[in-house]
Formats: C-alpha cells, sequence, structure tokens
C-alpha cells in the first residue's frame, strides 16, 4: 500500500507521516529529506524542482514492487504531482490513499510554521509568507482531509488510523 501526504508546511503532516510509517513498518519518503541531500551534494542549489519528487517516485515504487509498504511525505500542491503517485502506485500494482493535513486556524498555521524546528542538516524552512504564496492546487478527488488546527498529536493520530482503517476496507 502507498499512503500520501500531502499539505502546506506546518500544518502537522510530517509529524504525522512520521508515525504512520513507523506503526506500519512502512518504508518512509519525505521529499525535503531528499530536496535536502541533492543540495547538498552541491549539484544543486536552491529550488531542485521536479528532482525530489521524481527520485521519490522511483524509490517507492522499487519497495512497493518489493512488498513493502511506503509512506510519502510531501508538500504535493500539485495536481500531476497527485496524478504520479497513483501512477506510482497503479504501475506497482497497490492500492493508494491520500491524505491531505490542512490548519484551518490561520493563526494557529502561522505559529506553526514560525516556530517550529528543524531536522534537517542545512534545512531552510520557509516563512509564514513563503507558505501562503505558494503554488497549492485544490484536490480534485476524493481522499482523506484531516484538519489539526484543534487537534493534539495523539488525537490526530487516532483520527487518522480510523480513517485509514476505513479506507483499507473499502478497498
Amino acid at each position: 500500500m502507498l499512503i500520501v501526504f500531502g499539505g502546506l508546511p506546518g500544518t502537522g503532516k510530517t509529524t504525522l507521516a512520521r508515525a504512520v510509517a513507523k506503526e506500519r513498518h512502512a518504508t518512509y519518503l519525505r521529499i525535503d529529506t531528499i530536496e535536502q541531500a541533492l543540495r547538498s551534494s552541491g549539484m544543486i542549489e536552491g529550488d531542485v524542482g521536479p528532482a525530489g519528487y521524481l527520485i521519490a517516485y522511483a524509490l517507492a515504487e522499487a519497495n512497493l514492487r518489493l512488498g513493502q509498504s511506503v509512506v510519502a511525505d510531501c508538500v504535493n500542491p500539485l495536481r500531476i504531482t497527485r496524478d504520479a503517485w497513483r501512477k506510482v502506485a497503479s504501475d506497482a500494482s497497490c492500492r493508494v490513499i491520500e491524505i491531505e493535513v490542512i490548519c484551518s486556524d490561520v493563526a494557529e498555521h502561522r505559529r506553526r510554521v514560525e516556530t517550529r524546528s528543524v531536522d534537517l542538516a542545512g534545512l531552510i524552512p520557509p516563512t509564514w509568507e513563503q507558505v501562503m504564496e505558494r503554488e497549492y492546487e485544490s484536490w480534485h478527488r476524493p481522499r482523506i482531509a484531516l484538519d489539526t488546527s484543534n487537534l493534539s498529536t495523539t488525537e490526530a493520530l487516532i483520527e487518522l488510523r480510523s480513517r485509514i482503517e476505513d479506507a483499507c476496507s473499502k478497498n
């Protein structure tokens, strides 16, 4: 199974994606990690374009073909990126669950963006202005949408586990 997390920075998707990957003993692919490794290599500076996603798609498919579940942690801002994840799952003959993590409370979202700590050496997190200016297309198909604005991490995980299990039982 491929579980793809999407959402703007600061919504809680990395925290949730890591927890789901750990619980499910899944391969965890974080676009930030891949993109920062590309920057740290000295081969690419600044915006790495689609390279991080293309690498993640290839790694996800390889692991899915080995029978591993994969959790992808990415902003996943565009229809084309969401469609590409679905193609990865289709090509590997497995199901996909898409999750959009949102924080509908603007003040809380801003607080999270401005106070979060960086866990990747060299990673420069986006500013609140950059988060708000980021291109982010609305979703065009059903997905699990989880609003974390009024939930603790524990509460969000309980809700998410239940909704993932529901989605699995429908497939």
